[in-house]
């Protein structure tokens, strides 16, 4: 699924509910200006029980950061949230647990929104 022209600004909170399915082993959520510039891959992993962040600048990776607090379980529905400001990008997981991760791109206005992988959008809010 992708969108594009959405409008997530700095200040603003992405609430994002999913269901991954029962043999999930992984999906990723990407924010940014486009496939290429991608300030935000938020990338769960469920057989490492990891979840993997990084960003993509001119169509190059930047270095990953792994995160061991995963509150995600397979086949259940779940909601995070994540906020943004010019340096970081906070996500509160679905266990309540927060986890940050650079802003690399700098910026506080992004457009394009997509998800790839084992698991189901159930709903978004941008408020």
């Amino acid at each position: 699924m992708k969108v594009k022209d959405m409008t997530f600004k700095e200040g603003h909170e992405f609430k994002i509910r999913v269901k991954p399915k029962d043999d999930c082993c992984t999906f990723a959520i990407n924010i940014g200006h486009d496939s290429d510039n991608i300030a935000l891959h938020f990338n769960p992993r469920f057989d490492d029980s990891v979840i993997v962040c990084n960003s993509l600048s001119g169509g190059c990776w930047g270095d990953e950061h792994r995160d061991g607090n995963f509150g995600f379980a397979r086949g259940e529905e779940c909601k995070f949230y994540i906020n943004f400001n010019q340096e970081e990008f906070y996500i509160k997981l679905p266990d309540g647990s927060m986890m940050s991760f650079p802003n690399r791109l700098g910026d506080v206005k992004y457009k394009y929104f997509d998800v790839s992988g084992d698991a189901r959008i159930v709903g978004l809010k941008i408020k």
